[in-house]
């Protein structure tokens, strides 16, 4: 099985559940992990024949985008669009990742995973 990553995707998005988070925003780093079998794509060095890592960046920065209030609804978004649009994945791995969280303490990051 072959794995395409898209590591340290750095966003500035507006998701929390306080009123604050949605006038502020913060940053975010998303992880995509992609099982895709490119064993064609090795060969021909055609990028028909592969996952376009840009059109992936530009689904995770679409989403992104949209408002949320749980980063959990986020990554479901990011998961679902990315395998609708390549139906031919065989497994995917999303990492939202929330920088500086506003928590009652020193905290660097909560992040959720989906994977399907």
């Amino acid at each position: 099985m072959h794995t395409i990553n898209l590591r340290g995707i750095k966003l500035f998005a507006y998701h929390g559940c306080l009123e604050e988070e949605a006038l502020i925003g913060g940053n975010y780093i998303v992880n995509v992990q992609i099982k895709f079998d490119f064993t064609n794509a090795a060969i021909s060095d055609n990028l028909k024949d592969t996952l376009d890592y840009c059109a992936i960046y530009e689904i995770v920065k679409h989403e992104m985008a949209v408002r949320s209030k749980l980063i959990e609804h986020v990554a479901e978004r990011i998961t679902s669009r990315i395998k609708n649009e390549y139906p031919n994945i065989t497994g995917i791995s999303v990492e939202v990742v929330k920088l500086n969280p506003p928590i009652h303490g020193q905290v660097d990051e909560v992040s959720v995973v989906i994977e399907k």
